[in-house]
């Protein structure tokens, strides 16, 4: 499969931040919704979900609204989908040449 410019670099952004290896690490073990992963990092849940659509733009993770039974709100969770990264110089020269 061909990889563009723009997907290369849309995965070395994703992989570029602690915070997103963490939640993929997270997400490894099964599915969550924002907050939950916000109360496992410490962290807003604005700023999780900026880190979590940077990972979903890459390919990486994958999402869905539920509405929770017991209040009717709905709640976005998150999924690791299946991926291996894989850069070739083939790769390269196929963009550039």
């Amino acid at each position: 499969m061909a990889k563009s410019l723009q997907h290369i670099v849309e995965i070395g952004e994703a992989l570029s931040h602690p915070i997103r290896l963490k939640l993929l690490y997270l997400l490894a073990e099964r599915e969550r919704y924002v907050y939950e992963l916000a109360k496992d990092l410490n962290l807003s849940r604005q700023v999780i979900n900026l880190h979590l659509k940077r990972l979903e733009k890459a390919g990486f993770v994958e999402s869905d609204l539920r509405l929770d039974d017991d209040d009717m709100r709905a709640k976005k969770f998150f999924r690791l989908k299946e991926f291996e990264v894989y850069l070739s110089i083939e790769d390269i020269k196929q963009i550039f040449e």
